[in-house]
Formats: structure tokens, sequence, C-alpha cells
């Protein structure tokens, strides 16, 4: 058995603030036993303008936002899921959304960079999003051996294209962790279904933390995270406004369903790809 936390935020344009009450939380979910701990998107930074993440971007293994994931993992001695920060890639007009994921020791163990960039309009609310003006996407998924099972990295509109999430079950899927910033329109909609279904078609647990407010740029998010466990059960959420929540995610649990529901070995590889 092992308690895991999601901690949820309303970021703004100062990263020390954010990173500041990211402590708090992280704090606070150690104290309530979780000993992995997943940040949401953008929680060190959520800009005016888009293109104000570029000055704080990092390179691999030096910044701030780096060294706080690192000391926070060691400090509380638990196992940490930094959310998304910028990253320097190839262009230099665009950052990598690095989600890096932490030991106890403070040591990062995986690097998964965003795939699936956020391009839309959404004419309901007359809000338009080009995230691949900013954001260079990534091109590799990550799953990683951890003392909680294997553990799928995604981020956000990740949620949205099943067949990435398959790919990982077919490497062996105990939790996908989901660092997030749904807007409120496509949250409402979509949030709660879409990550219930993932955790119900790879049976696994489902970690998911949120943006979840009113942003000083203007934009509002979803909020709403929660932890799913494999049969698609809610067990903890929140609504609005900063907190967290936690659970217990229980092997045994996904070893008996996936024994008595072989669905994953069900699945007619030779007719698609």
């Amino acid at each position: 058995m092992h308690v895991i936390a999601a901690i949820q935020m309303v970021s703004g344009p100062e990263r020390d603030i954010n990173l500041a009450q990211a402590g708090e939380l992280i704090k606070r979910a150690a104290q309530q036993g979780a000993k992995l701990i997943v940040l949401p998107e953008n929680f060190a930074h959520m800009g005016i303008a888009e293109t104000d993440k570029l000055a704080l971007r990092e390179q691999p293994g030096d910044g701030p936002i780096q060294t706080f994931l690192s000391q926070q993992a060691q400090q509380h001695g638990v196992w940490l899921v930094g959310g998304t920060i910028p990253m320097a890639g190839a262009d230099p007009k665009r950052v990598r959304a690095a989600c890096l994921l932490y030991d106890d020791r403070g040591a990062q163990v995986a690097r998964y960079d965003k795939i699936h960039l956020f391009d839309v309009s959404l004419s309901e609310t007359n809000e338009t999003y080009r995230e691949s003006d900013t954001i260079e996407p990534g091109d590799q998924m990550q799953v990683v051996q951890t003392p909680f099972g294997r553990i799928g990295l995604a981020v956000c509109y990740d949620l949205r294209f099943p067949e990435m999430f398959r790919a990982m079950a077919h490497h062996g899927l105990d939790l996908i962790v989901l660092p997030a910033a749904f807007t409120a329109t496509t949250g409402l909609a979509h949030w709660e279904v879409l990550l219930r279904a993932r955790a119900v078609e790879n049976l696994c647990y489902v970690a998911a933390s949120g943006q979840g407010g009113h942003h000083a740029n203007g934009r509002d998010t979803f909020g709403h995270s929660m932890i799913i466990d494999p049969w698609g059960k809610v067990l903890a959420q929140t609504e609005q406004g900063a907190g967290l929540v936690t659970a217990t995610l229980d092997p045994t649990l996904i070893q008996r369903l996936q024994r008595n529901f072989p669905a994953l070995q069900h699945r007619r590889k030779d007719l698609w790809t």
C-alpha cells in the first residue's frame, strides 16, 4: 500500500511565490503520509504572456526550479513529479514543457517532454490557444519503474490521445500521473470522463494534478484534481483553489483486476497497430 497525493494550485507570474506555495503543499502532503506527490502543469509559473516562460527556461540539471524540486524530494523523503517546467530545447524561441520525476534522495530519475500541444480555438468562449508557438513538442513517452510500480508520465492535452496510454500499457502500467492546466470550459465537459476512461481502459490508477482557479493572466482553469482507481472509481477529489488530495494505491487491486478482467490480453493487435 502506498499513499499518493495530487496537488492543485492557482499559479501566477511570480516564480518564487509559486515555489513557496508549492513547498507548503508538498509539506502538507508529506505530513499526511504521501510518498509520491504530483504537482500540476506550470506549477512554478503562469505568465501574463505565453512568451514570459522563455525568460525562465532552464538547462538540464541546472536552475532554481530543478533545485527546488530536488531539495523538496530529499527534505521530505518523497518521490516528486515536478508538474512541468520550461526547459531549453533546440529552438531558441520555444521551450520544452518538461515533466521531471525525482526520487526520495532528490535525484532526477525520469524526464518526459509534453508531446501533444494544445493548439485549439473554443468558439463558445472566444478562447484561442497556440502552445506550439512557445513550446517545442517532445517525441518519446516515458514509463518508469518505481517503488509504486510502473508509472507513465503524461501532461494535460495528452489525456485526449488514448493510443499513447495503450502504448504505455504494453510495457506494463500501474499508475498514470497527469499534471494539467485544463481550461474551465473543456474541463467541465471532459476532464473527469477522460481521466476515468484512461484508468478503466488500462486497468491502472490515475493521479491528475490540475491548476484550479482564476489566474493573473485572465485564464480560468478547471481544477478538480483527483485520484482514480483501476475500476474507474474516484477515490479523492478537490474542486477549486489551492489544495491537495490523497489516496492509497493498492498494488494487489491492480493485480487482481488485471488477472480477473484480462481486457489488455484480449486486444486484437493482429487487426490494427
